[in-house]
């Protein structure tokens, strides 16, 4: 373990403040040409981010047998979705990877017992450039991804961000992108008023994770109003376990509001920071 804190010594000289963590729900797509409300949030949020080197970021686009790592030094950008309006497919997010940090992160993560192995090609998934679009637009920190594996399940997701939370004293952003809720299914194109559930839902998480009633959380299929409405499948909301593991003794805790999207996709943001004075998104 010295050994490795040298190494990322070596990158980052360690950081008095740590970096902040983000869970962000990317939505539909369309976020990217149309931020709306938590769009313009994050990019307020953005602007502060003075201190940070680097961003890890984990979506639920990029799902794997077991833990990858990116460790490319161009990602490109990757355009994983069909049947949207030409101009999203002509977006590019240009930021660089930073594979020396990213190999290092393999080694934290083997460390900590996690099987993982390194993905020399892998680009940026829309579950990730879509909220730097907004957060950072102009792609002028590296960034790299960790893959979410199929198997995983909160508890697994927790664990992981426990793993990966040291690297927030070296300066590195946190970004765990997925959804407060995501259910396709119920999707009301064009349709006035949102679904009731998705607001109760969204109110359930936001007071547990307020309480710390961690054990519910890990079982809110069970336990959250109409959990399994919410996200019929679970990738998109295990990003939001992955950032409650990493979490540190000192953060505090600001919610940002995005509303609701198409009626089903609430589009909730949580940030935590250990700075005396609140970041102002």
């Amino acid at each position: 373990m010295i050994v490795l804190l040298h190494l990322f010594q070596k990158v980052f000289p360690m950081s008095s403040t740590p970096a902040p963590l983000l869970f962000i729900s990317h939505g539909a797509p369309t976020f990217a040409l149309d931020g709306g409300v938590l769009g313009a949030q994050l990019t307020a949020l953005g602007k502060q981010l003075t201190d940070v080197k680097a961003l890890l970021i984990i979506s639920p686009h990029w799902q794997t047998e077991i833990l990858e790592v990116m460790t490319t030094s161009q990602p490109e950008t990757i355009h994983d979705f069909y049947g949207f309006p030409q101009p999203l497919y002509e977006l590019s997010y240009p930021a660089l990877g930073m594979p020396s940090l990213a190999l290092q992160t393999i080694q934290l993560l083997k460390n900590k017992g996690f099987e993982v192995k390194e993905n020399p090609i892998r680009g940026l998934d829309h579950g990730a450039w879509t909220p730097l679009i907004h957060l950072l637009p102009d792609a002028n920190l590296p960034v790299f991804q960790v893959s979410l594996p199929h198997s995983f399940d909160p508890r697994d997701a927790y664990h992981l961000g426990q793993a990966i939370s040291s690297l927030r004293s070296d300066g590195v952003l946190i970004l765990c992108s997925g959804s407060m809720t995501h259910n396709l299914g119920d999707l009301r194109l064009g349709a006035q008023g949102d679904l009731p559930y998705v607001q109760k839902f969204s109110d359930w998480v936001k007071q547990a994770i307020i309480e710390d009633r961690l054990e519910a959380l890990f079982n809110y299929r069970q336990m959250a109003p109409d959990g399994v409405r919410a996200h019929p499948t679970e990738e998109h909301f295990l990003p939001l376990f992955i950032a409650l593991g990493s979490r540190l003794k000192d953060d505090q805790l600001q919610m940002l509001d995005g509303g609701v999207s198409y009626g089903i996709l609430a589009m909730d943001a949580l940030l935590w920071h250990g700075q005396s004075d609140a970041l102002k998104p």
